[in-house]
């Protein structure tokens, strides 16, 4: 009996993962600096250049290889495991949730959201300023 392997498809884990983030394609594209359109080519690409590939994992938080070696069967298993635990004993959700490691910093995404909001306030201040000006 043979398995058939999966190809690698970067583009399919892009989309998933921004879809899982929550993030639409316009999003994506505005922080890329590209059209919506260009997005979706990307999303359809088996393979992507690793400085895009690092850009687009940064923009959506993750790590190039947290994009390469995603699976989503394995994002499934580990919110079953940690949240839908239907037995009374609590100790199995408290390790399933020690047990997962993030593979980010979360006090960086903290500082980075921070950074984020200071500049798009500092962004509407100085619009404000040039509207009072005129």
């Amino acid at each position: 009996m043979e398995t058939a392997t999966k190809p690698n498809h970067i583009g399919r884990k892009i989309s998933r993962i921004r879809e899982l983030r929550g993030m639409k394609q316009e999003t994506l594209a505005e922080e890329l600096g590209i059209s919506q359109q260009s997005v979706s080519h990307l999303e359809q690409s088996e393979k992507i250049e690793d400085d895009k590939l690092e850009q687009i994992a940064k923009i959506l938080g993750v790590t190039k290889e947290g994009i390469e070696n995603f699976s989503e069967e394995a994002v499934f298993n580990i919110i079953n495991n940690t949240y839908n635990n239907n037995s009374s004993d609590s100790s199995t959700l408290i390790a399933s949730s020690v047990n997962y490691q993030p593979n980010f910093n979360t006090v960086e995404k903290i500082v980075d959201l921070y950074e984020r909001l200071l500049k798009a306030e500092q962004d509407k201040i100085a619009y404000l300023e040039k509207l009072l000006n005129k």
